[in-house]
């Protein structure tokens, strides 16, 4: 591969991806049935989303895995998009909780343009994955934060970066503390495409790491024997348990085994090992129209 990105080595993207997908850890263990219902499975939104989705039981069980696993990994990610700048001149990335629990600190002495016309020599960042990852009180916290910053230094500005924003941009920041609309030209709402480009000095930068990123982790990945794709057993094991009912209607069977994951000590549906099993399963026979 031919690296033509200027602002960050081949080698330190590959470690940085390295990294990250070690933070992966768990994630990248395989899902047993036993996994797959460690946080109680909802039986009756599997039944809703089974029928009117149209999906079949294996498709279904696969998407809440990759649910489950996505919503674990969110962290892993602000990981790569955090530190990733450790790499870029002028930026550092403190320890968790250091220096003011800034995500990255950026300074430049020749100065930092900002985009209404001021010039500072030092930014700091508070950084999210997602636009819409703040509630109002977390926004009015962050933003007083950015406010006391600004009155101990006067030669710098506070970014909330967002890796995926609503639109490029970098704006002020306009939000409510105390009930009141709050703003400061040095206090901006900065797209990662933008911070990117601030620091870099590329306006494509982000994009030119976007278009090697694919590459750079099927290579991680493939020269690493210990990083596997996960291989996952719990439809397996839950068609099996499924089995254990007999008869030819498939998907009653498969019915009766989802209930089983969170409804077998309830009322009604059976107590206790084989007992358990045909209590389930006798009573969605006799609804069965429901299920169908």
């Amino acid at each position: 591969m031919n690296w033509t990105i200027s602002f960050i080595k081949e080698a330190e993207l590959r470690r940085h991806v390295a990294e990250t997908i070690a933070a992966y850890g768990d994630k990248l263990l395989s899902y047993d049935l036993e996994k797959f219902n460690s946080n109680l499975i909802d039986p009756i939104k599997m039944i809703f989303d089974k029928n009117v989705f149209q999906e079949s039981w294996e498709e279904l069980i696969k998407g809440e895995i990759f649910r489950q696993r996505d919503k674990a990994n969110t962290n892993d990610i602000g990981y790569f998009h955090q530190r990733i700048f450790q790499y870029f001149d002028g930026c550092h990335v403190p320890d968790n909780g250091k220096e003011g629990g800034w995500d990255i600190i950026y300074e430049n002495p020749d100065g930092i343009d900002l985009a209404e016309g001021d010039v500072v020599h030092k930014v700091y960042v508070e950084m999210k994955n997602k636009h819409n990852t703040m509630n109002n009180a977390s926004a009015g916290k962050t933003y007083i934060k950015m406010q006391n910053q600004l009155l101990r230094d006067d030669d710098c500005a506070c970014f909330l970066v967002e890796a995926i924003a609503k639109r490029s941009q970098n704006i002020k920041w306009e939000t409510t503390v105390d009930k009141q609309k709050v703003s400061h030209k040095r206090i901006r709402r900065v797209s990662m495409d933008r911070f990117y480009a601030l620091v870099t000095g590329e306006e494509d930068a982000f994009h030119q790491v976007c278009m090697v990123l694919p590459h750079i982790i099927q290579s991680v990945i493939a020269s690493n024997p210990e990083t596997k794709t996960p291989e996952d057993t719990a439809f397996q094991e839950l068609k099996a348990i499924a089995g254990k009912f007999g008869g030819d209607d498939k998907n009653l069977a498969m019915v009766a085994a989802v209930y089983l994951l969170g409804f077998s000590t309830y009322n009604g549906f059976g107590v206790g090992g084989d007992s358990s099993l045909k209590g389930i399963y006798h009573f969605v026979r006799e609804h069965r129209s429901g299920y169908e």
